[in-house]
């Protein structure tokens, strides 16, 4: 007959070996994939056993069942996202490396652009990289009666693939459908040749159907240490970058500068500027603005907060970074 001490050390090291059992058996189950059938033949239980193991296993706690998926933090994202700013849409990329963040959010936009589209989308293009990217993430669609329309002047950098001319026409040809030419520059010599220009009657008309556009695509450009990027490398003199430092611009969006709170500043580039004005892209049903990175999220603030877009595409640090901005 076992003394006290010795019945004790015995239930004890019975109840460890029947732990041990449990955590083998929750381990096959649900870490190795293996049957109920393939556990009892392994450990030589029967299979109604086992289950009976795996049921006390989840009660005692040891087995915690986590459903999840990348995608669902992501759209959680975006459901804040377009509550803080009142967006219609938005779509946040979330790549597993940083080098894909251009390609990830690029078909993001594709996407989304792509399901709001309808058989006689009137379509207008601004410029730049992200523009770009999310052109040539484009799938080919059969929609003859689209139009896609240019709503900024040529650049006329060498980067030609970033122009809104080029990108407009390989728009065009994705969709399968016409286009809209502004041929003139992004900026030009005085506001008395922009305005005579503005009046000429295929310019006028041009402009006047990218504001009625169903669809804007548009970038959204950074202001940093006084600098607007390449895009305004040759126009920028000392007047118009004292009126942006004073202004405190942070970005720049279809070649005219706002403040972080939206507001539009009128610099005396902004009147040499051929481009949809900032008031109209507010009446435009999607104005889908496709920016990402660190460096851009006061521009994009900005352009929230302004209304000159109502549906964003970015990827997933951005909108941490965007949603953090604003606490």
């Amino acid at each position: 007959m076992l003394n006290h001490h010795e019945y004790r050390r015995s239930r004890t090291t019975e109840e460890r070996q029947h732990i041990l059992t449990l955590l083998d058996v929750a381990r096959a189950y649900y870490e190795e994939g293996c049957s109920q059938a393939e556990i009892a033949t392994r450990i030589g239980y029967s299979r109604p056993t086992v289950s009976r193991l795996l049921a006390e296993a989840r009660e005692r706690g040891m087995v915690r069942v986590r459903i999840f998926h990348t995608l669902e933090r992501v759209i959680s994202l975006e459901a804040e996202l377009r509550e803080r700013f009142n967006l219609k849409l938005c779509r946040v990329a979330d790549p597993e490396d940083v080098a894909d963040t251009q390609a990830s959010v690029a078909r993001c936009a594709a996407d989304m652009l792509t399901e709001i589209m309808t058989d006689n989308v009137l379509l207008s293009i601004s410029n730049g990289l992200a523009v770009a990217a999310t052109v040539d993430a484009m799938p080919e669609l059969e929609l003859p009666r689209s139009r896609v329309v240019q709503m900024i002047g040529s650049i006329g950098h060498s980067d030609v693939l970033l122009d809104s001319v080029e990108t407009c026409r390989r728009m065009s040809g994705k969709l399968g459908g016409g286009y809209h030419g502004l041929p003139v520059p992004l900026v030009v010599p005085s506001a008395a040749v922009a305005e005579e220009l503005r009046r000429e009657e295929q310019i006028a008309t041009t402009m006047e159907l990218a504001a009625r556009a169903d669809i804007a695509l548009v970038g959204v450009g950074a202001v940093s240490r006084g600098r607007s990027g390449r895009i305004f490398d040759d126009f920028i003199d000392a007047d118009t970058e004292e009126v942006l430092n004073e202004s405190a611009a942070v970005g720049h969006i279809c070649g005219h500068h706002f403040t972080r709170e939206g507001r539009h500043i009128p610099t005396p580039l902004c009147r040499r500027t051929i481009s949809v004005a900032p008031e109209r892209m507010r009446t435009i049903p999607y104005a889908v603005g496709v920016a990402w990175s660190a460096e851009k999220v006061a521009a994009l603030v900005g352009a929230l907060k302004g209304h000159f877009i109502n549906c964003l595409v970015t990827d997933r640090a951005t909108a941490l970074a965007l949603l953090a901005h604003m606490v």
